[in-house]
C-alpha cells in the first residue's frame, strides 16, 4: 500500500470510530430521557402518596382532638326499625 492508501484507512477507521461513539452518546442520551421520565411520574407519585398519609394523618389528629378536647367518641352504626303498615 501506499502512503496516501494508509492514511485513506487511517481516516475510515477514525471515522468509523467518531460514528459508533456518537450512537453510544445517543444510545446512553435516550437511556437518561427514558430515566428522567420515570423519575418524574415516580416524583408525581410520591407526591400524591403523601397528600393520603397526609389527609390519614390529620383525620387521625381531629378525631383525637375531638376525643380529648371534647369528650367526643366515634357513632354506634345506626339502627333501623321497619314499622308495619
Amino acid at each position: 500500500m501506499t502512503s496516501g492508501a494508509h492514511w485513506i484507512v487511517l481516516g475510515a477507521v477514525l471515522l468509523a470510530g467518531v460514528v459508533a461513539l456518537n450512537v453510544a452518546v445517543l444510545q446512553l442520551n435516550l437511556r437518561v430521557d427514558s430515566l428522567g421520565a420515570k423519575r418524574t411520574k415516580l416524583r408525581a407519585e410520591n407526591a400524591a402518596l403523601a397528600s393520603q398519609i397526609s389527609s390519614a394523618e390529620a383525620n387521625a389528629r381531629i378525631q383525637a382532638q375531638a376525643a380529648n378536647r371534647l369528650g367526643l367518641v366515634p357513632a354506634e352504626p345506626p339502627i333501623y326499625i321497619q314499622l308495619g303498615n
